[in-house]
């Protein structure tokens, strides 16, 4: 199998499966296993892992915040929209549905902010009157745009509100906007485990929890954390500060080949403006679900992991201005770290053909 999906998912960094390992077991002597809100000896080494975690994930983040970890980056989206009590806000309208959805839910008049044909937020886009959060993501799930955050945090803040950036397939990437006011961000988008995210909120904002119970986490998130996942988290997070450039150069070589490969293919979003590990593409009159089971020894997308099965045209290629047919004949294809050129070479043989055979 060719793993070519890295926006729904990363393979577990080596580096982070070792630091976990040693808070799954009880093999020495000071009880891996133990809860970190405990006061005994086994409790207290496992909070200070715990906080090593956070120190390395703050790394990733601006200064002068505090990072929450939460279950991941959609318990962390929802902390902060509720959490912060805005009563009006607006989102873009390329949001991943845990920011499009859970907006919609706190403010059913929720207002979406559009953007161009090639993917992108203009910062100049009027913020409605009486806006109190501002919501935009850094890179986009599905088509891989990058957008103006700072700028757009600076217009949010203009009209008196919050900016709260969903920086899930950003981080390790990309510089976090340093003017957000929240971040959220995922483990397992950057070769983490899954289960575990986090919310940078910014010093002196105050959120009211969504999870109550014993007070731990700062008292915004009440429930046993896990240091193992913590630890795997810390690591990952680490991990992409020390080989950030390395990456970025293997990524950007991986996507010169991409392109080659499918140069036959009409690319969705921005080309430059991106995350080069994310390939959009689309091919007049594509059947998307016979090509992916021609390719069945592919690992690729027909869309986000969160509404692949939905069979709805992508409401993120629809705000681009593409029909539904059009939108019907994307697929993404997603590489990073542990991609080889060699594995790109055959899944792009294997897709073109299988579409030409269409």
């Amino acid at each position: 199998m060719i793993y070519l999906d890295y926006q729904a998912t990363t393979p577990l960094a080596p580096e982070a499966r070792e630091a976990m390992l040693r808070w799954l077991s009880d093999a020495d002597d000071i009880g891996g296993f133990a809860n970190p809100h405990s006061p005994h000896r086994p409790g207290r080494a496992a909070a200070a892992a715990v906080e090593v975690a956070r120190e390395q994930v703050a790394a990733l983040l601006p200064p002068g915040g505090r990072v929450i970890f939460t279950s991941g980056a959609t318990e962390a989206l929802n902390l902060a929209i509720f959490g912060s009590g805005a009563q009006r806000m607006a989102v873009s309208a390329i949001e991943h549905a845990a920011v499009l959805d859970t907006a919609r839910f706190a403010d059913p008049d929720c207002a979406l902010l559009p953007v161009s044909g090639a993917g992108l937020v203009d910062p100049q886009t009027p913020i409605p009157p009486g806006t109190r959060l501002v919501a935009v993501m850094q890179v986009n799930n599905e088509i891989g745009t990058l957008q103006p955050v700072e700028a757009l945090a600076e217009a949010a803040h203009a009209a008196g509100a919050l900016f709260l950036c969903d920086a899930v397939q950003a981080a390790g990437k990309f510089a976090a906007p340093a003017n957000a006011d929240m971040i959220a961000i995922s483990s397992h988008k950057l070769h983490g485990p899954k289960g575990i995210g986090a919310l940078w909120v910014r010093d002196g904002l105050a959120l009211t929890p969504l999870i109550h119970g014993g007070g731990q986490e700062q008292g915004l998130r009440s429930g046993t954390l896990s240091p193992a996942l913590c630890a795997g988290f810390g690591a990952a997070a680490a991990l992409c500060m020390e080989r950030r450039t390395s990456d970025a150069q293997h990524v950007e070589s991986l996507w010169e080949t991409a392109r080659a490969l499918f140069a036959g293919w009409t690319l969705n979003g921005d080309a430059d403006q991106r995350w080069h590990g994310n390939l959009n593409i689309r091919r007049d009159g594509l059947d998307v679900a016979r090509l992916m089971s021609d390719c069945r020894s592919l690992a690729f997308s027909a869309g986000s992991a969160c509404a692949s099965g939905s069979g709805r045209p992508s409401h993120v290629l629809r705000a681009l201005g593409l029909s539904d047919r059009e939108a019907k004949t994307a697929i993404r294809i997603g590489f990073g770290r542990y991609t080889r050129v060699e594995e790109l070479e055959q899944a792009a043989a294997a897709i073109n053909a299988a579409a030409k055979g269409q």
